[in-house]
């Protein structure tokens, strides 16, 4: 098999999975998380630690400066290559995260949009400061209706980009998206009632196209016991340096809160707090509910993915159970003929 990918929500032990699965097959690690890129934010991304990156090789964490955006473009080009460098070092990669577009990027080729031009960039961020974002998202409804529609006016980084898009290349973002193929059907299975392993989902399978890459989708039986989580692993953060390191970003004039990576789940919830936006007692409620939501849409973009097999999350033998698919595939994938 050429690779694997295991996605989830966030909380649903991801990491945790892919760090026990080295102990077992020979295995490196390649990040699908859009915040892991940016150095510095450390404690609010769960990054594995120090010694877990000297157990088992990670790849595609701490490679941009928190000023420097990335792009799932960008992250489909530097992971291409290092599957086949992983690959020729006879070890399984493992792409493992949360940022399904880097994943959906991997899955199919995204639309040729032209990169970010600075200049109209500011220009736009000019005009907000001027006249709000609402005004630009009217712009955009006039502009591109459909585009409008799909993006919220308080969503200032897709209104910008909408609007960069159609000054660079004088048509719509709805109408070049429009022109990239649709993703195949998605498995409609419970994470609870996973398919047998003889009855894999059909719609991209590696046993039908051995350059595909097949997931596995980490997905809770019980969305309750994955907020309980949820809400742990943000009091884990804050108790861990969250605000001090937030701090130490806002300390530096090139950042400022509109930056991709200061977008991010928690740290724009905390970036808030220190501006004096948000109280303490506002901050968890707002940081919890962010990472809520944020798991609410990861599950929807997996429903939407050609998953290979929904494992419950939960379930006591998912180490166990993803093993069995991962040894399975590669016997399946690796037979002649």
């Amino acid at each position: 098999m050429r690779a694997l990918l295991i996605l989830g929500p966030t909380a649903s032990g991801k990491s945790s999975l892919a760090m026990a699965l080295a102990q077992r097959l020979p295995v490196e690690i390649i990040s699908v998380d859009s915040a892991q890129v940016y150095r510095g934010l450390d404690i609010g991304t769960a990054k594995p630690s120090a010694e877990e990156r000297r157990q088992v090789p990670h790849h595609l964490i701490d490679i941009r400066d928190p000023a420097d955006p990335y792009s799932a473009a960008r992250f489909a080009a530097d992971a291409e290559p290092l599957i086949e460098q992983i690959r020729s070092r006879g070890r399984l990669p493992l792409l493992v995260g949360g940022t399904m577009l880097y994943a959906k990027a991997l899955l199919a080729p995204l639309d040729a949009l032209p990169p970010a031009d600075p200049a109209i960039r500011r220009r736009l961020e000019e005009e907000a400061a001027l006249h709000g974002w609402p005004a630009l998202h009217r712009r955009l409804a006039v502009l591109d209706p459909a585009s409008a529609l799909r993006i919220k006016a308080a969503d200032p980084q897709r209104i910008q980009r909408a609007l960069e898009v159609i000054e660079i290349t004088g048509q719509p973002l709805s109408q070049l998206h429009s022109r990239a193929a649709s993703p195949p059907a998605p498995s409609c299975r419970s994470p609870s009632l996973p398919p047998s392993p003889s009855s894999p989902h059909l719609g991209f399978s590696l046993l039908s196209s051995p350059s595909a890459l097949p997931i596995l989708s980490l997905e809770p039986s019980d969305r309750s016991v994955l907020h309980h989580r949820i809400a742990q692993r943000f009091d884990r953060m804050i108790a861990g340096g969250l605000i001090d390191e937030v701090r130490g970003l806002m300390s530096r004039p090139d950042l400022h809160a509109d930056l991709p990576a200061l977008r991010s789940v928690g740290y724009r919830q905390v970036w808030q707090h220190l501006a004096g936006e948000r109280d303490a007692a506002s901050l968890r409620e707002a940081g919890v509910a962010a990472t809520r939501q944020l798991a609410k849409r990861q599950l929807t973009w997996l429903r939407a993915l050609p998953v290979y097999r929904r494992l419950d999350c939960l379930g006591p033998g998912l180490l166990q159970e993803a093993s069995a698919i991962i040894e399975t595939l590669a016997r399946r994938t690796d037979a002649p003929g």
